[in-house]
């Protein structure tokens, strides 16, 4: 099954709704007359027209009712809400996709009061410029090719990974946090390039492209990353001096916690 073909609704229309229409729109799977969208700011809404001729629905009751796949990105502190007053629009013959950190496919079916064909993702902010990465929670109740519409939409923005739902809040932890930790990492290596006399402008670019150019070996070559860092490191060289500088300062430990304690940061929100 694919999503050509079908009308798509997003609820919510921030970073990752933008991102997500301009990913559909680019790979040519569905046409702009067949995207609605509605938000809060209608201002916002005026842009997302003006850029891509999109669609704006009445409210969020009346584009459930007018597509096929329904795109729920809102924040978790206002899903709740907003699955009640769609809730009498649902029925199975529409597919309902969340990108809400820490919500349950339980929750929202809860809070919706039926049954509904459901996924559930975490994407990641990366996303933004299609090089995002998004898991795709397994659930109960689908039909078939529900997981392939799911699958094709977010493949549009980057890579996708398919996983049971009880191991969703362990990718928030990694890849959904990720981008944060990778930004102090970036300007981390831009302050050392500073300090050792580089200008900003040069020290940023410098670090940028380094964890870009770094990301992509690993992922074109398959390397494991001990194997790049071995390949970098000569014998008595400057990146073995450097990596026991990273090591001494409890670099592994440090990322290993950051990831823990997001993970478990995104359960307790998930419980309220």
């Amino acid at each position: 099954m694919t999503i050509k073909g079908k009308k798509v609704g997003f609820v919510g229309a921030g970073n990752m709704g933008e991102a997500l229409i301009k990913g559909l729109l680019a790979a040519n799977l569905v046409p702009a007359e067949a995207v609605y969208v509605t938000d809060v700011r209608l201002e916002r809404l005026k842009e997302l027209d003006r850029q891509y001729g999109v669609q704006i629905a009445a409210n969020n009751t009346e584009l459930v009712r007018q597509v096929d796949v329904v795109l729920l990105a809102v924040k978790p502190q206002i899903m709740e809400p907003v699955l009640r007053e769609i809730a009498p629009a649902v029925t199975r013959k529409r597919l309902l996709i969340s990108i809400a950190a820490g919500i349950s496919t339980a929750k929202i079916r809860e809070a919706l009061g039926k049954d509904a064909r459901l996924i559930r993702v975490m994407p990641n902010t990366p996303a933004l410029v299609l090089e995002g990465v998004t898991a795709i929670a397994k659930g109960e109740g689908l039909e078939a090719g529900d997981l392939d519409i799911a699958g094709e939409i977010f493949s549009a923005v980057g890579r996708v990974v398919v996983l049971g739902e009880e191991l969703m809040d362990a990718v928030t932890g990694l890849s959904g946090s990720g981008p944060a930790y990778v930004a102090i990492v970036v300007e981390s290596l831009a302050d050392g390039g500073v300090r050792m006399g580089l200008d900003r402008i040069t020290a940023m670019t410098l670090a940028t492209q380094t964890v870009l150019g770094a990301a992509r070996l690993l992922l074109e070559t398959g390397l494991h990353p001990g194997a790049l860092k071995d390949m970098v490191s000569s014998p008595g060289g400057t990146s073995i001096a450097g990596v026991a500088a990273l090591e001494a300062g409890g670099i592994r430990h440090t990322f290993i916690t950051a990831v823990e304690r997001a993970t478990l940061r995104s359960r307790e929100l998930g419980r309220g």
